[in-house]
């Protein structure tokens, strides 16, 4: 159970690294980014500095996110694998702020989990609950090592 746990957080962790990789691609690369059912350029109505500024706020999420994911993976990999008992909690408490910030767009933005597949901003929350459900598994898995110590020591 132990090495399924810290795999599965390791697999969540590297996942989360390779979407935030491609979404900074998208970022900065020079194809048409679909935003629902229209391209960033047609929503920017031929003014180059919204594009640019769409792109930058996509980028700069984007880096922290890989930045989360990075961390992620290398504590599971790291600290969780060898069973300190903090690690099982710094990656619990990272992916619940992860996912509760994403899913408020729900009732802030009025975004729907399920619907129409071309809805704005409804795969990312789907996507979150999925991540969330994975990470979840992982750690109850490795949730036996939270009855052999305290948080800061090594289980």
């Amino acid at each position: 159970m132990k090495t399924a746990s810290w795999i599965l957080l390791a697999l969540a962790g590297a996942l989360t690294l390779l979407l935030s990789l491609v979404s900074v691609g998208r970022a900065y690369g020079t194809y048409r980014d679909q935003i629902g059912p229209a391209s960033l350029s047609d929503l920017s109505g031929g003014r180059p500095e919204v594009e640019t500024a769409v792109r930058s706020r996509r980028a700069t999420a984007a880096a922290y996110g890989a930045g989360f994911g990075m961390l992620f993976l290398l504590v599971a990999v790291g600290p969780y694998r060898r069973g300190e008992v903090w690690a099982w909690w710094a990656l619990l408490v990272g992916m619940l702020v992860v996912s509760v910030l994403i899913l408020l767009r729900v009732p802030l933005l009025g975004i729907r989990l399920a619907g129409s597949s071309t809805a704005v901003g409804e795969g990312t929350a789907v996507a979150s609950l999925i991540q969330l459900l994975i990470v979840g598994v992982g750690l109850a898995l490795g949730a036996g090592r939270l009855r052999q110590g305290r948080p800061g020591e090594s289980a």
